[in-house]
């Protein structure tokens, strides 16, 4: 078995592969303050929960954009699985060429999403991650990262209002049957929601223009993260949701490192 694990600034996805197929993912909340005693202790019941041996993980792969995270995750697993983890960064095999300006301030969960597109779909492609922090990468099918589009996550943006507006409640983020809204709390739904398919179709338009000059196909657009099926139901320009995106590049890049 393999474990992979992304960290991401609001959420720690873990995913456990056997003969390349998934049979066990979970959710954390990611606190830099848990101690490696804690992880470990989280990670085990996790696995018993799921009738799944510790003892059998052969490979450990993580990608990380919270640095504050990795000293007790990397201890935990040398003290809990008795090895040393695969880290996504410089060094790593990915098989993409990232054409940034500097290559380092790639996020590695945007890598890892690249690998995942570049080895299944095999097509140039715009990935849109809906996480904390919403990005959009584009893709071409040589495996060429051309960059991308970062924009502050839908639930950032909610946030946002009820914290500087004093008048206005929290609101939980779901989609209105329309936006001539005739509540406050359905207005700002309204507001947030369809304004961000409007921002995601938008961006995708203008990323296709300027991808025409790098690619000779049609780019698909490949949507991950917690709020892409909410998002891709009412936008036009997403074509597949794959929420695995990724943990799938994690198992890709585990695999071309792994000898």
């Amino acid at each position: 078995m393999v474990l992979v694990i992304d960290v991401g600034n609001t959420n720690i996805v873990l995913g456990v592969y056997k003969d390349d197929k998934i049979i066990a993912d979970w959710r954390l909340s990611t606190n830099s303050e848990r101690s490696a005693d804690e992880y470990g202790i989280m990670v085990a019941q996790l696995f018993m929960m799921n009738n799944l041996n510790i003892k059998e993980v052969k490979g450990i792969i993580i990608s990380s954009v919270v640095p504050n995270t990795m000293y007790s995750l990397e201890r935990m697993i040398v003290k809990y699985f008795n090895q040393q983890a695969v880290v996504v960064g410089p060094g790593v095999k990915t098989g993409i060429n990232i054409k940034y300006d500097n290559p380092k301030e790639v996020g590695a969960d945007r890598i890892v999403n690249a690998v995942a597109v570049n080895e299944l779909y095999k097509k140039s492609a715009i990935i849109i991650d809906f996480g904390t922090a919403t990005t959009y990468c584009a893709l071409t099918k040589q495996g060429d990262y051309l960059g991308g589009t970062i924009c502050p996550g839908i639930k950032i943006s909610a946030e946002a209002l009820f914290q500087r507006a004093a008048k206005l409640p929290r609101i939980e983020l779901v989609k209105p049957a329309g936006v001539i809204c005739k509540n406050t709390v359905s207005s700002m739904q309204a507001g947030v929601v369809y304004g961000y398919i409007g921002q995601v179709d938008y961006i995708v338009s203008k990323m296709k223009k300027e991808m025409k000059q790098y690619c000779d196909d049609e780019p698909i657009v490949i949507a991950t993260g917690g709020y892409a099926k909410m998002i891709a139901d009412e936008a036009e320009c997403i074509d597949i949701v794959n929420p695995y995106l990724t943990l799938e590049g994690l198992r890709i890049i585990y695999n071309k490192n792994k000898e």
